[in-house]
């Protein structure tokens, strides 16, 4: 498995090799109904049920490190910020958010218990602020301190969010879908696009910055993914129907389902 050193030697040759314009000709966004979490253009982090860690990829070699055991109880989003990876966590109920080194130790965490944070749906700011949904807007989390971020009517069910554009993309289900900035005005807005059989599973923004919902129809057995431009909301590209929730992206942008990712 390779250290933690290794792992940041690979970050530096990705930018190396984005430079050159030479980037790994594959990209899987979407694993088992998780999405991956990019860091550079060479390497991603994936959780999976039942593991008490961080699975850290190398797309170049193959290899994976598993970093975090014995940290994280029931992980499951994860993004790549300010140098560290920031991993959701559920232990006995209690919801946080865990930042770690590249070598798997915790710098902090955040305990949003107390906060009524929705379990799992968090994006991180180029500032370092932890943006959260609560039942009543979005809440922007700095140290031990909390602010509205953005505020907006309850809704029965909850959202996703993810780190976008130095801002944050939030989709509220049979609503809209929003590009609010770091100061939490929006850069674009787009209505609840498709009827009420569509489930949204999770959001993705892959290494080249393009942005993906994953989307489950559970009474036909199948998944798709729709991709937005994250310049308007517009939805341009779209995959085909998989009984699988696992999909790859290449460089192109051709996107497919890989049902060589499924689990067994």
């Amino acid at each position: 498995m390779p250290t933690w050193h290794a792992a940041r030697e690979v970050l530096l040759a990705g930018s190396l090799l984005a430079g050159c314009g030479m980037q790994p000709p594959e990209h899987p966004i979407f694993a088992d109904g998780r999405a991956t979490a990019p860091a550079g253009d060479t390497m991603f982090g994936l959780t999976h049920a039942g593991l008490g860690g961080l699975e850290v990829h190398d797309r170049r070699t193959g290899t994976i490190d598993t970093i975090g055991v014995g940290i994280l109880a029931s992980p499951w989003h994860v993004e790549f910020q300010l140098g560290h990876w920031w991993v959701s966590d559920v232990d006995q109920g209690r919801p946080s958010v865990a930042v770690l080194t590249l070598d798997g130790r915790v710098e902090r965490r955040y305990d949003l218990w107390r906060r009524g944070a929705v379990p799992h749906q968090f994006a991180v700011l180029p500032d370092g602020r932890l943006i959260v949904e609560t039942r009543d807007g979005l809440l922007a989390v700095t140290g031990d301190s909390a602010a509205s971020f953005v505020q907006f009517r309850p809704t029965p069910v909850s959202g996703f969010l993810i780190s976008a554009r130095g801002g944050v993309v939030h989709a509220l289900p049979d609503r809209h879908i929003t590009l609010y900035n770091q100061f939490g005005s929006i850069r674009w807005r787009v209505d609840w696009p498709w009827d009420e059989s569509l489930i949204v599973s999770d959001l993705e923004v892959d290494s080249n910055g393009r942005l993906h919902v994953l989307t489950a129809v559970p009474v036909r057995g199948f998944f798709r993914v729709y991709s937005p431009t994250p310049e308007t909301g517009e939805i341009v590209l779209w995959s085909d129907s998989s009984s699988y929730a696992s999909f790859t992206i290449n460089r192109f942008g051709n996107l497919w389902a890989d049902s060589s990712r499924k689990r067994r």
